[in-house]
């Protein structure tokens, strides 16, 4: 996934967590709501001034629009999890506890 459909995705759960619709926040920050739907979808960045009001809308800031490391590839994840284990042997029953508690 490129840097573009990422920053799409996140914004797109900044807009969800505030329960705000693609057309609700077009017309808050005075676009077209095509404008958010191909920013969302990767097709488009954002301008910055459409940047800084789509935060500014979703109270969130520039670290928080950018912070997609956890969108990598599912393959990404595992191997990033098993290097973590493999550099924290003392640490593999944490790990389990909390696989355990997210998974019930």
């Amino acid at each position: 996934m490129n840097k573009k459909e990422l920053l799409g995705k996140r914004l797109r759960e900044l807009r969800k967590r505030k329960n705000i619709s693609q057309e609700k926040l077009a017309e808050l920050i005075n676009v077209d709501p095509t404008t958010i739907s191909n920013i969302e979808n990767g097709k488009n960045y954002p301008s910055l001034l459409n940047l800084e009001n789509l935060l500014d809308v979703l109270n969130s800031s520039f670290v928080e629009a950018f912070d997609f490391e956890h969108k990598k590839s599912r393959e990404d994840l595992l191997l990033i999890i098993i290097e973590k284990l493999k550099n924290n042997p003392d640490k593999i029953e944490d790990f389990y506890k909390i696989v355990v508690a997210l998974t019930k």
